[in-house]
């Protein structure tokens, strides 16, 4: 019984340390990953417009392949919404195209509902390096609430491995085509 208690105490005292712990910690989160492709930045650009191409290179997307999905609008437009249903890892939400500086810029807009609610804000930049090469910027910024925000402590390499990971798969994709 005394070890049971123990544990329970041990178990307690974290969980406090870890609740005063999120009262330092800025709710506020930021992650840019940049790659560079071999391929002239109009070819880049007018892939990654297109949302529903996540499905080849985006990790998030590809948790859960029997997701279900449902689109609005136009992809490749501004106000295109496409919006998953997934497995426990994959989760519930819906991204929309907010703004598209073409050629250059796309503006997403990621609202949250499952596993927990929020709202991120990411943008995928193309900028030419050479003729033949382009470098892609993927950045995502949001807010979590108390006491969620301790992850942030560790958001970019949880979130930042996963940008990465993407634009990896990204430059696979568009350089073996």
């Amino acid at each position: 019984m005394n070890i049971l208690k123990i544990v329970l105490t041990g178990i307690i005292v974290l969980i406090v340390l870890l609740l005063i712990a999120a009262l330092f910690v800025k709710k506020e989160y930021s992650i840019e990953k940049e790659i560079t492709i071999n391929k002239p930045d109009t070819e880049v650009f007018s892939y990654i417009r297109y949302i529903k191409n996540q499905d080849y290179y985006n990790k998030w997307v590809m948790t859960d392949p029997t997701m279900k999905k449902q689109f609005r609008g136009t992809d490749g437009a501004v106000g295109f919404v496409y919006a998953w249903e997934g497995n426990d890892k994959a989760g519930k939400g819906e991204q929309e195209i907010r703004e598209i500086r073409d050629g250059k810029e796309l503006a997403i807009e990621i609202r949250f509902e499952k596993p927990f609610k929020g709202t991120a804000q990411t943008r995928m930049l193309t900028e030419p390096v050479s003729g033949n090469q382009t470098k892609v910027t993927w950045m995502m910024k949001g807010e979590s609430n108390y006491p969620m925000n301790i992850t942030n402590l560790f958001i970019d390499k949880m979130l930042g491995g996963d940008l990465s990971e993407s634009l990896l798969r990204l430059k696979r994709i568009l350089e073996n085509k």
